[in-house]
């Protein structure tokens, strides 16, 4: 037998049963905070809130005297956080996701298919695949807002604030849920422009050649080793860490450059033969409680089609004259062709 019966309401009490707020009297004045800590500034968080400098400065004030901590100290370029703000304003932000999160779902309760759903992915999946079909969503579910961000954190869902990710990293969580996709084919490329002054590279003249290079590619995985080891042997032109303006520098003839197979398409890109060929998982990931709401189903399915070994860019095995499909639509459309 059970020691103690569920009904009897004195012995088990839900925590709304208990009149205290636990957190005090300053909410608002967590929200102020949170708006400095990721503005860096109080002016800037003055705009953000739609408020004055004063108030936002006298609400500071008020939430460090009452936890008995300075949570901010101030800098040439406006304000750094102190080990305890920051340890705050990162509890805040994951409260803030969810408060966003609950809210938004709350509003569309009632309604077929209607929110905002939050996506990271990096700039050249998006730009290449995601941003030219999402007129096609759009007609589909027009009350469905998509909100496309750049990854704060490659690796990580919680860190981005976002619903769901296509990331390169598969994540054991028991509040994410993983599905595995295609694969991300990477080669050298370089431009004609660049030939006509260098001449074509091959394995056997790197020395001679100049490269693009990255810090995404500089992680010590082994994943990719090959790459280094070919820009080892020449040259570092530039480095870039933003994925468009690094396929614009390889396009304007600057180097090598390691981009997307899919760059292929560009009339003015020339695959390389240098035993460098990188292929990389991706993940569609999700936060499980998210996927109950059905804006965020139906996204979630639709980028998981749209990154699916049935792509075939993304197929498990590199291909430079993929049969042309549907997937194809933004390239088509980046490129002119």
């Amino acid at each position: 037998m059970k020691p103690f019966d569920p009904d009897q309401r004195n012995l088990v009490r839900s925590p709304l049963d208990n009149e205290n707020i636990l957190s005090g009297q300053f909410w608002g004045e967590l929200r102020v905070f949170l708006a400095v800590a990721k503005a860096k500034s109080f002016n800037r968080a003055a705009e953000i809130l739609n408020t004055s400098h004063p108030t936002v400065s006298r609400q500071v004030r008020r939430l460090q005297d009452l936890m008995g901590s300075q949570l901010f100290v101030p800098t040439q370029n406006g304000v750094k956080l102190t080990p305890k703000g920051q340890a705050l304003a990162q509890a805040l932000t994951a409260l803030d996701h969810s408060l966003f999160a609950l809210t938004n779902d709350l509003r569309a309760e009632n309604r077929e298919a209607e929110g905002i759903v939050r996506v990271s992915i990096t700039d050249g999946l998006n730009t290449f695949f995601v941003a030219p079909a999402v007129s096609t969503f759009a007609t589909e579910h027009p009350k469905i807002q998509l909100h496309l961000k750049r990854p704060a954190n490659v690796v990580s869902l919680r860190d981005n604030q976002t619903d769901m990710m296509i990331g390169f990293s598969p994540i054991e969580a028991a509040d994410i849920s993983m599905q595995k996709l295609g694969f991300l084919h990477f080669i050298p490329i370089v431009a004609k422009s660049y030939i006509q002054r260098h001449g074509i590279p091959t394995r056997s003249n790197l020395s001679q050649h100049l490269f693009l290079q990255s810090e995404f590619y500089t992680a010590k995985t082994g994943l990719w080793g090959d790459w280094n080891r070919a820009v080892d042997q020449g040259q570092i032109a530039h480095f870039c860490d933003n994925s468009m303006a690094y396929g614009m520098l390889v396009k304007a003839g600057l180097g090598i450059g390691l981009l997307g197979s899919y760059t292929i398409l560009e009339p003015n890109a020339v695959p390389l033969e240098l035993d460098v060929k990188v292929s990389v998982p991706l993940y569609a990931l999700v936060l499980t409680e998210r996927l109950n709401a059905r804006p965020v189903r139906l996204a979630f399915d639709w980028l998981c089609e749209m990154f699916s070994p049935a792509n075939p860019w993304f197929s498990p095995k590199l291909r430079l004259d993929p049969p042309q499909s549907r997937f194809d639509v933004g390239i088509k459309l980046l490129f002119n062709l």
